[in-house]
């Protein structure tokens, strides 16, 4: 009877146990789901978007041991005088203007810091663009006009089967994707519950199988092409995506802070907007690229690959934005003019002519109302302007 009741209680301390740890576990869960219900909300988004490690899954991008490269302060400039009301309604966080290199305005606003990493969102995009000409460059992939399938094969029989690497950089891919970020029942907001459930990526996008239009025949910007590219990446080198992003952009550019991804319930890290980044490292990531690769004495990224990723190539609608390797252009852009950009007013604005490079990172709510995109590409355009 003794031993009978000592066994009772092991299990009964068992069950205890094992309740307990799916309880954190649960908890761990609604946690994050939770911070997906209110990420944007009007009080919290801002410092959201400064600490989104405190809410989600993440993983370091290892800046390494080598010294911090100087970012050097030239003559302060005066913003124009559009720039005092652009910042207070976009809701702008922080903003960088760098003049032949030198910084000429650095000003922080909405109660956040230099330290901040802030969220990139699809500013990432243009980060994994860099990292593929690298990769390319170094022979691991053959041909951007291979299969994705070649390197992903998890994809055969997706939506994604049949479509090249190429279709895939220019948002080209065909697969049916809803990009509305205000419809709960969204692709993109399924993507997001998958991530903050801690779910795969990667079954999420090799879930996907409906087409919109034949690959390489239509362009449609969808945030989960840039997915299969990172899948791409891992399936042709055998690392993780921050562990290349680490050796091959964020080492050689001597980043100041750590940054980190955003990453699914794997491990596998949010390479479509997960990025976090603080703003001066968002400097020195454009000015490489405005160096088209080139930075502190060290050629980065292939000079080639930065000129093809940043000329539009892709069919975009005739008035629209441009678009590139992962990379914008204005409608009607100048030599020289690209910027990296994320929803809610992220961006890494370059205009080569003028020798500027100008960051932009913000909290707007508003981004999607009419007319706030290209007037925020018209005030950046002024900022440079005014040099």
């Amino acid at each position: 009877m003794r031993n009978a009741l000592k066994w009772l209680g092991r299990i009964l301390l068992l069950l205890v146990l094992a309740t307990a740890a799916v309880g954190l576990w649960k908890r761990d869960q609604i946690t994050r789901l939770w911070a997906v219900n209110s990420l944007f909300d009007a009080d919290r988004i801002v410092q959201n978007f400064s600490h989104m490690d405190r809410a989600f899954l993440s993983v370091p991008v290892p800046r390494g041991t080598g010294p911090v490269s100087p970012l050097p302060a030239g003559p302060a400039m005066t913003l124009p005088a559009v720039a005092s009301d652009w910042i207070t309604a976009r809701n702008v966080t922080s903003l960088m203007v760098l003049h032949r290199g030198a910084v000429v305005h650095e000003s922080y606003h909405l109660g956040t810091a230099p330290e901040d990493r802030r969220i990139s969102w699809s500013v990432a995009k243009s980060f994994l663009s860099a990292l593929f000409g690298v990769v390319i460059a170094e022979g691991q992939i053959a041909s951007l006009d291979d299969p994705v399938t070649r390197y992903a094969p998890s994809l055969a029989g997706s939506a994604y089967d049949g479509a090249s690497i190429r279709h895939v950089l220019l948002m080209m891919s065909g697969v049916a994707f809803d990009e509305d970020y205000l419809d709960y029942a969204s692709d993109i907001n399924r993507m997001g519950r998958v991530l903050a459930l801690g779910g795969t990526m990667d079954g999420f996008a090799a879930g996907l199988t409906a087409r919109d239009a034949a690959p390489g025949t239509r362009w449609k910007y969808v945030s989960i092409d840039t997915h299969i590219l990172a899948m791409v990446l891992r399936g042709a080198t055998g690392r993780s995506l921050p562990d290349l992003l680490s050796e091959k952009i964020i080492q050689p550019l001597g980043f100041d802070s750590e940054p980190y991804y955003l990453t699914d319930g794997e491990g596998v890290a949010f390479a479509l907007g997960g990025l976090n980044v603080t703003t001066r490292d968002y400097a020195r990531f454009g000015l490489m690229a405005a160096n088209l690769g080139r930075y502190n004495g060290q050629q980065v990224v292939p000079e080639d690959w930065m000129r093809a990723a940043t000329t539009p190539t892709a069919p975009t609608a005739p008035g629209d934005l441009q678009y590139g390797f992962q990379w914008w252009m204005p409608a009607d852009a100048q030599p020289g003019e690209f910027f990296g950009h994320g929803i809610y007013g992220q961006y890494i604005y370059i205009d080569r002519a003028r020798e500027v490079v100008i960051i932009a990172t913000s909290a707007d709510r508003a981004f999607r109302e009419p007319g706030v995109k290209h007037g925020n590409i018209a005030v950046l355009r002024q900022i440079a302007g005014a040099l």
